[in-house]
């Protein structure tokens, strides 16, 4: 898959998922197979006050590249400045704006997914922010406010014919946040609309329904947000099939080195306090399914240390295998 004049060596993106994606765990999703990640969203407004916190989101590894910087916001000059930011000081490949957000915070000013009914500033965010960098520029669109996907439409043939490289979209629209199944017919039409790549998202949850999208929409990658938070295996399976190779489920083993890994990462990238607190949370999710998992789960909520999470991984993991 190629976004503007950078290759990419695979088909698969991992989503950018607020509070998620930071750089620890995108490394880990790179691990495990994924060709490009994406950061958490970053506020336009957050660089413009020279926010710390914003920045933190911005820092990056070369263990990751290449990766995508996602911004948002809902004025032009601020975007464009933001994206110019992030080229010149951060060393992002690809500079993603978010058209996708409904959560009513971000709405409410205008950004996320109310620019798919300001047609006119999305426009001129678009202009703007493409004037301001020369790296490649991609948009993440929802289907719209209501199921027809005409804004959808109207914004990805306008986007394309203003110098966006790639569009991903994930066809549910406003009102559905993450309810209801996501409309693959919306992929394969915006495909067949448009001449730059169209990355699809939404209800992958296992490497063969990646495969099933990309066969029922042409699509050119595929984008995996919530599947991979306790799967990011889910990546290098969709590889595989696509090149037509076999595939087999991580071991137990396998699957437990990663979550100790995830631990580790975040106690160096956050702090033990803050990464302790924060795996009470993610380390249940690579367990679902699994024998002892609500067990597992009630033990993590009282984790303090690096220490005590890594024995929790490593009792219940044996006592799976024994």
């Amino acid at each position: 898959m190629k976004i503007g004049d950078l290759e990419i060596k695979g088909r698969t993106v991992l989503a950018p998922l607020a509070g998620i994606t930071n750089l620890p765990f995108r490394l880990i999703a790179k691990e495990c197979g994924c060709s490009l990640v994406c950061s958490e969203m970053v506020s336009a407004k957050g660089l413009q006050y020279n926010s710390q916190k914003t920045k933190k989101l911005l820092e990056t590894a070369p263990g990751e590249r290449p990766v995508s910087v996602q911004i948002f916001g809902a004025e032009a000059d601020c975007m464009a400045r933001a994206a110019s930011y992030i080229e010149a000081e951060q060393g992002a490949d690809i500079i993603d704006i978010n058209f996708g957000c409904s959560v009513k915070k971000v709405a409410k000013t205008g950004a996320g997914v109310a620019l798919m009914k300001d047609f006119h500033n999305a426009r001129e965010i678009i202009r703007a922010v493409r004037a301001a960098i020369s790296i490649p520029f991609t948009i993440k669109i929802r289907s719209g406010w209501d199921s027809s996907a005409t804004q959808a439409f109207e914004i990805a043939r306008m986007a394309e014919d203003n110098g966006v490289d790639a569009i991903a979209i994930h066809p549910r629209t406003a009102a559905q946040a993450f309810r209801g199944r996501a409309d693959w017919s919306v992929i394969k039409q915006l495909k067949q609309m448009l001449s730059i790549p169209v990355i699809g998202n939404g209800d992958i949850t296992t490497p063969e329904e990646g495969i099933a999208m990309v066969e029922e929409t042409g699509c050119d990658g595929v984008m995996v947000g919530r599947a991979a938070m306790g799967d990011p295996f889910i990546f290098a399976g969709i590889e595989a099939l696509l090149r037509g190779e076999p595939w087999a489920e991580p071991s137990l083993q396998e699957r437990f080195a990663v979550m100790e890994r995830l631990v580790d990462s975040h106690v160096d990238y956050l702090g033990e306090r803050v990464a302790c607190k924060m795996m009470r949370s993610r380390l249940s999710w690579f367990v679902k399914g699994l024998d002892g998992a609500s067990v597992f789960r009630r033990e993590l909520t009282g984790i303090e240390s690096r220490d005590q999470a890594i024995s929790l991984i490593r009792s219940y993991g044996d006592g799976l295998v024994a």
